[in-house]
């Protein structure tokens, strides 16, 4: 029983890694990963591809996704089914698990759930076409649960199904077209602070992303892969040679310890939450939303980092801001000192629960690779908090001024001495007077 156990495990390890002849984008989750929180990558309402097809708690989704294609496609259905069809292999290599259905079956569930994801998106970007009674739009919860499961690692379609459907369909594709549909549905998803003009940031983003890549349809594996890209474009400024060479980087000291050696923690106001900054003695950061769905999306990005691989100049940037996250918190202390900064702001949970599950998101992943985007930083950071002076201040403040009356007593303590000082100087002033 023993020996079959680790047969599994070692066979869901070894998918971890890409085959690039086989180009598979789409993974199953390994065993190892997926028991540190399996429901975070795991549909709630919806199957998309393969892996979850047919299961019986997703099956109240189907009878949707047929009514999407009909209002679509119409009765057309053979023609759609006739453009994906060549693409049936190159689709069933994006799956790094053997995939089921048969060839036709295969097809006809490309074309439903490409179908269902395309009308969706259009539906939600353009109010005049929906159907005042659709469900999905009339109960906010189906819709949040939508948006999470699309982007679940296991529930993706290959992007060039989408692609392809989208062009038979011959839709406007002005402005970006399914690109843009797709970001502005998923928009509200990305645990960013965004201001009150919430559509006109996210429009601004999509057409930066537009505007660096010319051919932005070419390389885009699916949905997760899209947000993955949009969410990251930020200039990261790459590391110095000898940090590149070394790949070696020593842990920093959480939020509490940093505070304590004088550091100041600052709410960083950047629509990029990646773009950490320490100068001067300020540690600013942008700040995170935690919702519901924040850990779901989180751990399927890091997944999709881990599976996808890291090498040669490629920079995990979630993995690495996850990392840093989790140095920075190790109790609700540093939840609650961070949230009071306004770094994190979270909408569910106590302080304990949050710290609890931005810990656990590096559990059973591999670390920050040679390109840790923050290692310039942790760098900077250990030196402030190593100089005498700033340890001599942490000591100080950990050890006596934690509490209204270590704070009392080190006051009386002050004006003692100030008061046994001043005492001797007029003993000796007046000793020499006579």
């Amino acid at each position: 029983m023993q020996h079959s156990e680790r047969e599994d495990v070692s066979e869901d390890i070894s998918i971890t890694v890409i085959d690039s002849e086989l180009e598979c984008s789409i993974f199953r989750i390994h065993n190892l990963l997926r028991k540190v929180n399996e429901s975070a990558y795991e549909p709630e309402i919806i199957a998309i591809g393969p892996y979850h097809h047919g299961k019986r708690d997703l099956m109240n989704m189907e009878g949707h996704k047929e009514q999407y294609q009909k209002l679509l496609l119409g009765q057309n259905i053979k023609k759609y089914v006739e453009a994906v069809g060549p693409l049936k292999e190159k689709a069933q290599k994006c799956y790094a698990k053997p995939i089921n259905p048969s060839p036709q079956d295969f097809v006809n569930m490309m074309v439903l759930d490409g179908c269902f994801i395309i009308q969706l998106l259009l539906h939600f970007n353009r109010q005049n076409v929906r159907d005042n009674n659709d469900p999905i739009f009339k109960q906010d919860w189906i819709l949040n649960s939508l948006q999470r499961d699309l982007m679940l690692l296991e529930n993706q379609l290959p992007f060039f199904i989408l692609c392809k459907l989208y062009e038979t369909l011959e839709l406007p594709n002005e402005g970006g077209g399914l690109i843009s549909l797709a970001l502005n549905f998923f928009i509200d998803l990305l645990p960013v602070q965004v201001s009150a003009n919430k559509n006109g940031n996210a429009l601004d983003n999509i057409r930066h992303l537009l505007d660096e890549n010319r051919n932005p349809l070419d390389d885009i594996r699916h949905l997760l892969d899209l947000i993955h890209r949009f969410w990251s474009t930020s200039k990261l400024k790459p590391q110095n040679d000898v940090e590149r060479s070394t790949g070696e980087y020593e842990s920093i000291r959480c939020s509490t310890q940093l505070a304590e050696a004088g550091i100041k923690l600052e709410k960083f106001d950047r629509k990029d939450i990646f773009d950490i900054q320490f100068n001067n003695g300020s540690l600013q950061i942008p700040t995170l939303v935690i919702e519901d769905r924040t850990e779901s999306f989180l751990r399927n990005l890091i997944a999709y980092e881990q599976y996808r691989g890291g090498g040669g100049d490629q920079i995990n940037i979630v993995t690495d801001y996850v990392t840093f996250l989790g140095c920075l918190i190790k109790s609700e202390k540093d939840v609650t000192k961070l949230s009071r900064h306004g770094i994190i702001r979270h909408l569910v949970g106590e302080d304990e629960v949050i710290s609890q599950m931005l810990n656990k998101l590096t559990v059973c992943i591999i670390g920050p690779s040679r390109n840790f985007h923050y290692a310039e930083i942790f760098g900077r950071l250990n030196i402030h908090c190593n100089r005498i002076v700033n340890r001599w201040m942490a000591k100080l403040r950990r050890n006596y001024c934690n509490t209204p009356w270590g704070i009392i007593s080190i006051t009386v303590a002050c004006l003692l001495l100030i008061l046994a000082l001043l005492q001797t100087i007029f003993s000796i002033l007046s000793w020499k007077s006579h």
